[in-house]
């Protein structure tokens, strides 16, 4: 890595590593020994530290507690069987990161700050990184507003903060997944392509009421219609349908996920057609029907690749074949796997090593 940024690094005196149980990690619970932070201070980022990860200090009265400007990224770090460290696809988060901050009225982030400061902080605590299968250093850049002051403006102080911790796999099984016909997650015109903290917030109620029902995660529609797929609660929703895969336009309402990119990506490379388009409910049960549907899955850096078991509309479950029969997912995730661990050529440049 090129290391230009000026940090100043203050290392704990005790560290939490031994006291850790790296097997047992519940996802996003368990954080390492430091992290990044840096000011947005009179038009300019400054500031730059790495620190003991711990309480940071604010005034009660920030406006990202009030108006909410606030967002985050996640990305992940993977250890390499020959000890190498890659960040997977940095670049294309600092991109994203900064459609979130333009869409939330907040400062963007040059991309080399994003990329080095995260880096910086996993080549300092790249002994977190577990070395086991379906494992990785989950990585939480993130930024907030700080003035304190209780009026609807934008501030003039934020705080660029990064954080990670380790992890196994976010999802334990195949999901069974409910389209959410009643609920919106995002509509035309907002900050559903933003990883906005307020997005998430909308999304609790509904989701721990199809929890509630047996579901393990919802399929967001349109909010005009409910009649078009969108996403899913903690991934972008894509299927293979007679051959082709499909999955909903990145636009305002989509986020434009990095797995999602890969995948699209990787399909392509094999001569798999491949549409970014209005995915119509009604297609998408017809073809669950007529066994056209072969192959559907949630695609996100924390899901990786996560299997969907069954769709559930208007309370009606259709299942969908074993995920351990399907061709298609199952070769994205071991060639993801193969590439992010270090077993595979990059050829895409997609690694980035620490």
């Amino acid at each position: 890595m090129t290391d230009t940024l000026d940090i100043k690094i203050t290392k704990t005196q005790h560290s939490r590593l031994a006291e850790t149980d790296f097997n047992t990690l519940p996802f996003g619970k368990v954080f390492s020994d430091h992290m990044f932070v840096a000011d947005y201070i009179d038009g300019e980022w400054k500031n730059f530290e790495i620190l003991p990860y711990g309480p940071i200090l604010m005034s009660p009265a920030i406006s990202a507690l009030h108006y909410g400007q606030s967002f985050f990224e996640g990305i992940k770090a993977y250890k390499h069987a020959d000890g190498k460290v890659s960040i997977f696809r940095p670049d294309k988060n600092a991109i994203r990161f900064n459609k979130s901050a333009e869409r939330l009225c907040m400062p963007t982030l040059p991309e080399e700050v994003f990329v080095q400061s995260i880096a910086a902080l996993v080549d300092i605590d790249r002994e977190w990184i577990p070395g086991k299968a379906n494992h990785a250093l989950y990585i939480r850049p993130f930024m907030f507003a700080t003035d304190p002051f209780l009026g609807v403006n934008p501030s003039a102080t934020y705080k660029f903060v990064v954080i990670v911790g380790p992890v196994g796999p976010y999802f334990s099984k195949p999901l069974r997944v409910k389209i959410e016909t009643h609920y919106t997650r995002a509509a035309e015109g907002g900050m559903g392509f933003a990883k906005a903290a307020g997005n998430y917030g909308s999304s609790m109620l509904p989701a721990r009421k199809a929890a509630e029902e047996g579901f393990d995660q919802l399929i967001w529609t349109d909010a005009k219609e409910h009649k078009y797929i969108e996403e899913m609660g903690a991934a972008n929703a894509m299927f293979l349908l007679d051959g082709t895969l499909i999955t909903a336009e990145a636009k305002d309402t989509i986020l434009d996920g990095v797995t999602r990119d890969t995948v699209i990506a990787l399909a392509k490379s094999w001569g798999i057609p491949v549409e970014e388009r209005k995915v119509s409910v009604a297609e998408l049960i017809e073809g669950a029907k007529n066994g056209k549907l072969t192959d559907a899955f949630g695609a996100g850096t924390a899901a990786t690749i996560a299997s969907v078991a069954s769709i559930s509309f208007e309370g009606e479950e259709y299942f969908l074949s074993d995920p351990q029969t399907r061709e298609f997912s199952k070769k994205v995730l071991s060639t993801l796997d193969d590439i992010k661990y270090g077993r595979a050529e990059d050829t895409n440049g997609w690694n980035y090593i620490v």
